[in-house]
């Protein structure tokens, strides 16, 4: 299976716009749904890297097959929305079995006011309360186990009645402390606040590198809470995404871009994530594999 990022935001914010990019950058969509839709738009992208070709220069094949990234694109997630604002928070369960989250946040001008800061807050609040209910309602189901005096059951449910506490104060899963043993017994109930942030900083053309002031205030947060960020220009990149190899080549070189964001995007996604590729080559096919940093050899023969 590849990779799954799940894209979360506040409504308008350019996330579709982003989806779109990534998706006709390469990969293919799955299945595309209107942008008021509950249903998610969900798409492979492929991810850049050179090293493919270097490997075909000495060894000629039929095909390259690069590694893949799944893309999962809810609705905007507006404040609120635990109570039922908007299109309220159900959609959420499409993103809780993704491997990792890529929040997008505005920093370009439009009707609004540009609130980097407060709207990051916004969105997590609302995963926070989307979690909180997932977790009351597991507790209620994990008392009658753990009656039992089975020693997972008593140890998932001791787990779970943490997490409320945590979420109950405000703060994701994530700022917790958790073993190993402890992700595994409660991955299957898919907590968003979980997972590992990828922030990504809407910018616009005039800042593509991400060096104002609204896009530094995703990056510090970023910073302070153990995520990554990277600086998009959505609305860019869906145009670069349409154009001719040639036409996007001479577009990017003249805003002294050596490739499209969108790379960026899934390479800090990988990094994120502490995984790396690893390459099979011959004359039907060079392919590119996705595993941990560190992995041994056995392992990553385990992927194939």
């Amino acid at each position: 299976m590849p990779l799954e990022v799940g894209i979360v935001g506040l409504p308008l914010v350019g996330k579709t716009t982003l989806f779109t990019a990534m998706t006709a950058a390469g990969g293919g969509v799955e299945a595309k749904q209107e942008f008021s839709s509950i249903k998610p738009n969900v798409g492979q992208v492929n991810v850049p890297d050179e090293r493919l070709k270097v490997i075909e220069s000495f060894i000629p094949t039929e095909r390259i097959v690069p590694a893949t990234v799944r893309i999962v694109d809810v609705a905007g997630l507006a404040k609120g929305a635990s109570e039922g604002v908007g299109m309220g928070n159900k959609f959420l369960a499409h993103v809780r079995q993704v491997d990792a989250v890529m929040h997008v946040v505005r920093c370009y001008d439009n009707s609004e006011p540009i609130t980097p800061r407060d709207d990051i807050e916004t969105v997590e609040l609302e995963l926070v309360m989307a979690d909180l209910e997932v977790v009351v309602g597991a507790i209620d189901k994990g008392a009658k186990a753990a009656r039992s005096g089975d020693k997972e059951a008593v140890h998932r449910l001791e787990l779970l009645k943490k997490c409320r506490e945590t979420l109950d104060a405000g703060r994701p899963v994530r700022s917790m402390t958790l073993s190993a043993e402890d992700v595994k017994a409660i991955k299957s109930i898919g907590l968003i606040t979980s997972k590992k942030v990828l922030y990504v900083a809407n910018v616009a053309d005039d800042d593509l590198g991400g060096t104002g002031p609204h896009a530094q205030q995703v990056r510090a947060w970023a910073a302070e809470h153990g995520g990554q960020c990277v600086a998009v220009c959505a609305k860019l990149e869906a145009e670069l995404a349409e154009m001719e190899e040639a036409e996007r080549a001479e577009m990017l070189g003249g805003l002294g871009l050596a490739e499209p964001a969108v790379a960026s995007v899934t390479h800090a996604a990988y990094r994120l994530l502490g995984l790396q590729s690893f390459f099979t080559a011959g004359p039907k096919e060079i392919r590119a594999w996705t595993i941990p940093v560190g992995a041994t050899a056995p392992q990553a023969a385990g992927v194939i």
